[in-house]
């Protein structure tokens, strides 16, 4: 995938639901994996034409696995000029050697969105970006299904009360495979994911069982997702009105003078 179909669809999905507002100061959650650098490259990029100004902070929790390096991450905010921050947690030790939690996603997940969006405050932003995807979208809706009994997804946008900090998703019309193109043609510098329970999680069961579903019936997989973006869930703020879908193209003017500059870099 084209950095210039990136930035169409990723800003698509930030005027349809409203993601961003004049002088936003947004957090993007770096993990080092290729769905956070994308949507690194995508704020980043998009920064540079869209009508709403607004800059943004990379920030990595580090869950103290061994071994695990933040020198590409590090090198990439440098090269790209975003400011960047390293939160050092013992999330990695509590997780897996004090709780020896035997389903750890759900206690890790959650100390490392506490330690994000408290670095996020510290920066004084007012927002933190997500990368999740579509495909990230679809499974969490399956994972409710199967597991919960309930219809449900994350919304692509989402206000904490607690913290007045909004979460974003603007990646949420990209498909998985498409972001394995991006940061194939473009080489962006992924870091392994160090977590032991990586490849073994429901998650990774929904997955696979989604692509066999798509295999089977070729499609099924945006029709899930048309179904969860027009199924009125909770907590989800309506469409904007008059927005282009997520297959149309933005013709940006700008945004094409933008596509020459990257792709000399």
């Amino acid at each position: 995938m084209h950095l210039q179909r990136l930035l169409s669809l990723t800003r698509q999905a930030v005027d349809a639901y409203g993601m961003i507002d004049d002088n936003d100061k947004i957090a993007v959650g770096i993990s080092g994996g290729k769905d956070s650098l994308t949507l690194l490259y995508a704020l980043n990029s998009l920064k540079r034409f869209y009508p709403k100004k607004f800059d943004i902070y990379g920030i990595t929790v580090d869950l103290g696995f061994e071994g695990f390096s933040l020198t590409p991450i590090k090198e990439l905010c440098e090269h790209l000029s975003v400011p960047y921050k390293v939160i050092s947690t013992d999330i990695g030790h509590i997780v897996f050697q004090e709780r020896r939690e035997s389903g750890p996603c759900s206690l890790c997940a959650k100390l490392r969105k506490g330690a994000l969006n408290k670095a996020a405050l510290d920066l004084g932003c007012n927002k933190v970006a997500y990368g999740h995807h579509k495909n990230d979208m679809v499974e969490t809706m399956l994972l409710s299904l199967i597991y919960e009994g309930r219809f449900y997804c994350f919304p692509p946008k989402t206000y904490l009360d607690r913290t007045k900090l909004t979460l974003i998703r603007p990646l949420m019309y990209v498909e998985e495979a498409d972001i394995k193109g991006f940061c194939n043609r473009y080489q962006v510098p992924l870091c392994k994911n160090p977590c032991p329970a990586d490849g073994f999680t429901k998650r990774e069961y929904v997955k696979n069982l989604t692509k066999y579903l798509e295999q089977h019936s070729p499609g099924v997989r945006q029709r899930m997702f048309h179904a969860i973006t027009t199924g009125d869930l909770p907590g989800w703020p309506a469409a904007e009105k008059n927005v282009k879908g997520p297959t149309d193209m933005v013709t940006d003017t700008d945004m094409h003078m933008d596509m020459d500059t990257q792709e000399e870099t």
